[in-house]
C-alpha cells in the first residue's frame, strides 16, 4: 500500500523530478517506509515526466523499492495497492520467459503490461492504482481497480500538463494549482453526501473512474472504461446446479485465504456483524496463530457493538483489543480528518476507523475488513424496500404525499428508518430516488434550504442508476451502490482513515470474481422475502454463533444525533450558526436556523443534513 504522484509537463523549465518528489511527501503518512522518484525526457524534447513514490512495505520488505522498472528500464512504475494473484501470474510470466529480479506484486504488473499491454488489468485481482511509463511508445498508463478500492486523481493545470496523484493535497502541492470550489459539486454533495466520480470539490480536479485506465501519449489523454459491475447486466438465466451455497462458501474462504497473504503482521476489524465475524470465522481457517481483531464502540450501548464483538472475539479464540470513543473525540479529531480526506467527512463513522486504524496500527500493518457485504449481498433495509417502489408509486399521488408521506414526517424522533422510506419511495425518478435513500435532501427541500443560485443549477448527477436498467430494482439498486455510494463515498472513508494511520485494508468481499458468482444467482439468494443477505446467512449457520446470526442490524452508527441535541449542541450552533460561518454561501440563513432548531429541540432527526453542513463548514475553514 502507498501513495503515487506523478507529472507530465511540456514545461521544459519545470523540474518535474522535485515537482513530483513534492507531490509525493504531500502523502507521506500513506508510505512512512520509503520515497523513490524517476524522471525522463519524451524522445522529441517536447515534454518532460516523472513518477514518484511513498511506500508501506507488505511484501517483498527489502527489495520492493518504486519505481521499479524491468530489465532495460524502459518501462517504470509506480503503484498503489496489492495484486493477490501474483504469484500465479509470476510463475505464468516466467514460464513465457520474462525474467524477474524480486518477490514483489509491483515486478509483476510491469512484466504483465510487457506482455499483455494496455489489457494487463483485465489479468489482476486485487486493488491498484499505478502509473506506467513506457519510454519506447512514450506513453504514460493510468489504471484504477474494478471497483475503485484505490484511488487516483487527475489534473491539468496548463496546456500540455498531466498531474496525477493518490490524493488532492499532492495534486495541490504542485505550485499553480490553487484549491477553488466547484459550486456544482456543492449542490451534489447536499443530494448524495459526497460527490459522485468524476467530480470532487475541486475545480479542475477529477478521479479516474472504478474500472477505468487511461492513456497519456504526444499531448493527449484518452480514458476508457474496462470494467463494469456484473449486476449492471440481466443475470445468467440459470443458476449454477451445484450447491449454491457451498460454492459461495468456498469462493469467499478463498477471497479470504489469498488477502492474507503478507510479510508483516496482519488483523482484522471486527464490528460483531454477520460480514466482519465472517471474515474473522475463515481467517482462523488459515491461521496457525489467533487472529488480532480489533473493534471500536461507544459508552451508549444503544449505538456500541462492542458486546457482539466479544461474543465472536471469544468464540474464535481471538487476540482481541477493544476501543471506546466519545463526543470529544469526533471535536478533537474532525478537522484533521477533513485534511486527509480533501473533502468534508461525509460519515461521522470516520472517526472511529480513524482512531481504530491508529489503535490498530501498533501492533499490525494491516487488516481484513468486512466492507461491501452490503453493496453485493443486498444488506441494507432500502435493498429490500426498493422492490416496492413501482408499486406504491402506483397509489394515488395525493394519498401518498398528504396522507401517508404527511403521517410518517409526524412520526417520533426514533422512527427515522420509516421515515426516510416513506420519503424515498414516492421519488419517481429512479436516479434521484437511489441519491435519496441515503442522501441529506429531495430536490424540493432543496429549493427552500439552498441559496437560489445552488437551487436553481442543474444536478450533474452519476447517472448511475440509468445504466442498470435492464435487470431487476434489485440488481438496480445494487449497482448503483457499487458505482457511486460505495467507490465515492464508503471506500474514500476506508482508504483515507486507514492511510492516514499508515495501515493497509483488504476486502474479501469485494473480490471480483465473487461478485461474479452472486451476480449469477436469483434476487432470492440475496434478499429473500425481507430476510438480507440471504446466501451469507446460510453460508454462516454452522460457523458463527446463532446470536451474531439472528442479532438485529445496528450497522456503524455514531450516535451523532443524539449528541447534537446534548453536549455538541454548542459546537454544531458556533460553526453553523455565526454570522461569519461560509456555509452561508450556500445554505438560506432561516432555513439553516430551523433545520438547527427542529433537531436540537428534537422534532425532526436532521442528522445527515447537520453533518453535511458542518463537515462542509470545516471544510472551507481549512482549504478556501
Amino acid at each position: 500500500m502507498c501513495g503515487i504522484a506523478g507529472i507530465v509537463s511540456a514545461n521544459t523549465g519545470t523540474c518535474v523530478r522535485d515537482v513530483a518528489l513534492a507531490m509525493a511527501r504531500a502523502v507521506a503518512h500513506r508510505g512512512p517506509d520509503d520515497e523513490g522518484v524517476m524522471d525522463a525526457v519524451c524522445g522529441d524534447g517536447r515534454y518532460r515526466v516523472a513518477l514518484a513514490h511513498r511506500r508501506l512495505s507488505i511484501i517483498d520488505l527489502t527489495s520492493g523499492h518504486q519505481p521499479l522498472g524491468n530489465e532495460d528500464g524502459s518501462v517504470q512504475i509506480v503503484f498503489n495497492g496489492e495484486i493477490y494473484n501474483f504469484e500465479a501470474l509470476r510463475e505464468q510470466l516466467l514460464a513465457l520467459g520474462h525474467r524477474m529480479c524480486t518477490r514483489s506484486d509491483t515486478e509483476v504488473i510491469v512484466h504483465a503490461y510487457e506482455q499483455w499491454g494496455l489489457d494487463c488489468v483485465a489479468r489482476l485481482r486485487g486493488m491498484f492504482a499505478f502509473a506506467i511509463w513506457d519510454t519506447q511508445l512514450q506513453r504514460l498508463f493510468l489504471a484504477r481497480d474494478r471497483f475503485g478500492k484505490k484511488p487516483l486523481f487527475i489534473a491539468s493545470p496548463g496546456a500540455g500538463e498531466l498531474l496525477f496523484a493518490s490524493e488532492i493535497k499532492a495534486i495541490l502541492a504542485h505550485g499553480r494549482v490553487s484549491p477553488e470550489v466547484e459550486p456544482s459539486a456543492i449542490r451534489d454533495y447536499f443530494f448524495y453526501r459526497y460527490v459522485p466520480a468524476p467530480a470532487t470539490m475541486f475545480r479542475g480536479i477529477r478521479k479516474l473512474m472504478p474500472g477505468s485506465a487511461a492513456v497519456w501519449q504526444r499531448g493527449e489523454l484518452r480514458e476508457w472504461r474496462y470494467y463494469s459491475p456484473p449486476d449492471g447486466r440481466p443475470p445468467l438465466a440459470a443458476a449454477p446446479a451445484d450447491d449454491i451455497v457451498q460454492d459461495f462458501l468456498s469462493k469467499l474462504d478463498e477471497a479470504v485465504a489469498i488477502r492474507m497473504i503478507s510479510d508483516v503482521p496482519f488483523g482484522a476489524f471486527l464490528s460483531g456483524g454477520i460480514d466482519s465475524s465472517a471474515v474473522v470465522a475463515l481467517m482462523t481457517r488459515h491461521s496457525s496463530q489467533p487472529v488480532r481483531t480489533f473493534s471500536v464502540g461507544f459508552s451508549d450501548a444503544r449505538y456500541s457493538e462492542l458486546d457482539y464483538a466479544r461474543t465472536i472475539a471469544t468464540h474464535f479464540g481471538t487476540d482481541h483489543h477493544e476501543l471506546v470513543v466519545s463526543q470529544n473525540d469526533l471535536i478533537e479529531h474532525l478537522p484533521a480528518l477533513v485534511r486527509f480526506r480533501d473533502a468534508p467527512v461525509a460519515e461521522p463513522s470516520d472517526i472511529p476507523v480513524y482512531l481504530l486504524s491508529r489503535e490498530a496500527r501498533r501492533t499490525v500493518k494491516m487488516v481484513l475488513t468486512g466492507e461491501g457485504a452490503d453493496e453485493f449481498l443486498g444488506g441494507y433495509p432500502k435493498h429490500a424496500a426498493e422492490r416496492f417502489a413501482a408499486w406504491y408509486q402506483m397509489l394515488p399521488r395525493a394519498l401518498r404525499r398528504d396522507v401517508l408521506e404527511s403521517m410518517a414526517n409526524a412520526l417520533p424522533f426514533k422512527y427515522r428508518r420509516i421515515k426516510t422510506a416513506m420519503a424515498t419511495l414516492g421519488v419517481e425518478d429512479r436516479q434521484w430516488r437511489m441519491a435519496r435513500w441515503f442522501g441529506a435532501l429531495t430536490r424540493e427541500e432543496s429549493d427552500g434550504l439552498l441559496v437560489p443560485e445552488l437551487a436553481s443549477m442543474p444536478a450533474a448527477h452519476s447517472g448511475r442508476a440509468a445504466e442498470a436498467g435492464s435487470g431487476s430494482a434489485l440488481r438496480g439498486i445494487l449497482y448503483f451502490d457499487q458505482t457511486s455510494w460505495l467507490p465515492d463515498n464508503l471506500l474514500e472513508r476506508g482508504d483515507r482513515m486507514t492511510m492516514a494511520a499508515s495501515l493497509e485494508a483488504r476486502m474479501p468481499f469485494m473480490d471480483h470474481e465473487l461478485a461474479a458468482f452472486v451476480s449469477g444467482l436469483p434476487d432470492r439468494w440475496r434478499v429473500h422475502g425481507m430476510q438480507r443477505k440471504y446466501i451469507l446467512r446460510q453460508a454462516m449457520r454452522r460457523l458463527i454463533p446463532r446470536a451474531i446470526l439472528e442479532r438485529p442490524k445496528v450497522g456503524f452508527r455514531v450516535p451523532v444525533s443524539d449528541w447534537f441535541r446534548g453536549p455538541m449542541s454548542e459546537y454544531l450552533r458556533d460553526h453553523l450558526c455565526a454570522g461569519d460561518t461560509r456555509i452561508r454561501d450556500f445554505v438560506r440563513p432561516q432555513a439553516l436556523q430551523r433545520v438547527v432548531a427542529e433537531h436540537v429541540d428534537g422534532r425532526q432527526n436532521h442528522e445527515k443534513l447537520l453533518w453535511s453542513m458542518l463537515t462542509l463548514e470545516i471544510w472551507h475553514r481549512q482549504y478556501l
